[in-house]
């Protein structure tokens, strides 16, 4: 899924900062600015509603920055620092203020200011409907009836505790529609991944048999929404219900009672056409057509596989950059196949000495990788890791951190984690590399055997297959025994 998160850090700032917006007139323009602690670097960088950079704003000597965004178009705008990414929406005289600590951006998230209300009441939507997504596994254990059922119970009472903020509070209509979506898209994504987790790939026929009207909130779905194109909770639907759409497509062509398969050509073929089909935005479009195209292409598929996809991708998409980097995708992938040696790279260990990755391989090695900016994989990586050494004592393991800010923040997160320093390191080069091994999601490993060859370019640590994977890749190179051989 595109990783998109609203993360702020809201406090009243000094009076230097709430002065300067004082006997201004009104008009299309708004205020940001805060203050970063423990910053990363020496700016932040402003996007605008559709992403694209409005200004790169330096901090002061304190810390600090306050932009004026001037010809402002109501809307979702966003900020970056340091690899970390806030939205937050800004309409015309707003003057939003924030404070943030790096270290610990999940806390004291309060907004202050002209316009703190609504963006206070946006932020709860989404980490509550954060937090429910996080329970769907267990909620999908519901039956169908039921399941519909709560989903409906849990959108009506937030949309209920909507409107008794709205009879207090006079808010734009704007602002009312980005938090019904935000409440309505999570729960009409529930709805479309509850038969992937309820009925699972054996039994996914039986999508079929759900109730008449469990789809019912697709006669809702505006798959245009240009102003929710950035947003987390739509882009959450529209990848689900995109995948649910061509199953159906996908039994057309398949045997009634045959195990569904999320990776045949066919099928993923058909979630392309059904993107070409229904949604006309190009923003929209393209970026549905790059992820889902990605999906396929990144997994452990054959070169010609990879290929066939690729073609039918580029005739529909009209993003000439996502093409490149579909492209550059496919070229990196071909050096990364099974018996391929792994690409030599540089990386940095904790003691800042440089290597070349395969001079530190001489076992059977899993390379996993971790973001500083992302607090709960770093911490679950390293604790399957830990179980996985108990397991498999013959192999190493390489610890691989992605981002290229200033060490402190890699090497603090590592101290404060105890996290063993002899196998953490860092890409000296971080973008190069992580197109060299095609690093596009976190979860992703690399597992290599003794000699630094390629047995699985795309494997991932917290696969409920993944220990049986392993044992098979180690059997077939004659790394371990197996009791039957005992």
């Amino acid at each position: 899924m595109l990783n998109l998160r609203i993360v702020f850090a809201i406090i009243i700032m000094s009076s230097a900062f709430s002065c300067q917006f004082k006997g201004e007139k009104t008009g299309d323009y708004a205020y940001i600015g805060g203050e970063i602690i423990n910053p990363k670097n020496n700016s932040v960088v402003l996007f605008n509603t559709s992403g694209k950079i409005i200004d790169s704003i330096s901090l002061d000597k304190n810390n600090r920055f306050i932009f004026k965004v001037d010809n402002l178009h109501s809307g979702l705008h966003s900020i970056t620092h340091g690899g970390e990414y806030q939205m937050f929406l800004l309409e015309p005289n707003d003057s939003i203020m924030f404070r943030l600590n790096t270290f610990d951006f999940d806390e004291s998230l309060v907004f202050t200011g002209h316009g703190a209300k609504k963006n206070n009441y946006l932020l709860k939507t989404y980490l509550l409907g954060e937090k429910e997504a996080k329970k769907l596994v267990r909620y999908s254990k519901m039956e169908p009836e039921a399941f519909k059922a709560f989903v409906e119970k849990r959108r009506q009472k937030q949309l209920d505790d909507f409107n008794k903020f709205l009879v207090k509070n006079e808010e734009s209509e704007f602002f009312k529609s980005i938090v019904e979506a935000n409440i309505n898209y999570n729960s009409y994504a529930d709805k479309e991944i509850y038969p992937f987790a309820y009925f699972g790939n054996n039994k996914l026929i039986h999508i079929k048999d759900l109730p008449e009207d469990f789809f019912s909130h697709r006669k809702n779905i505006d798959y245009n929404a240009t102003y929710l194109s950035r947003f987390f909770a739509y882009n959450r639907f529209l990848f689900s219900n995109i995948d649910n759409l061509a199953i159906h497509k996908f039994y057309e062509n398949h045997p009634y009672h045959s195990k569904f398969d999320r990776h045949a050509m066919d099928y993923n073929k058909y979630k392309l056409d059904l993107i070409d089909s229904i949604v006309s935005d190009p923003i929209i479009k393209n970026n549905l057509l790059k992820y889902k195209a990605r999906e396929y292409i990144s997994y452990n598929h054959t070169e010609a596989e990879a290929n066939e996809l690729l073609e039918h991708y580029l005739t529909k998409s009209t993003n000439e950059e996502d093409k490149l980097y579909m492209n550059d995708l496919v070229s990196s992938l071909k050096l990364l196949r099974q018996g391929n040696p792994l690409p030599n790279i540089s990386i940095v260990n904790y003691n800042d000495t440089e290597h070349f990755i395969n001079s530190i391989i001489t076992k059977p090695t899993i390379i996993y990788f971790w973001s500083s900016n992302s607090k709960s994989q770093y911490r679950n990586s390293h604790y399957m890791v830990d179980k996985l050494k108990s397991n498999f004592p013959q192999m190493d393991f390489i610890s691989i951190n992605v981002n290229d800010n200033n060490d402190k923040f890699w090497k603090n997160i590592i101290e404060n984690y105890d996290f063993p320093t002899i196998n953490e390191f860092k890409f000296k080069n971080s973008n190069q590399a992580r197109k060299t091994l095609a690093v596009n999601y976190l979860n992703k490993c690399i597992i290599v055997d003794e000699n630094g060859m390629i047995l699985h370019s795309n494997a991932s640590i917290f696969n409920s297959n993944f220990q049986s994977t392993l044992d098979d890749l180690l059997q077939k190179k004659h790394l371990i025994v197996t009791q039957d051989a005992l």
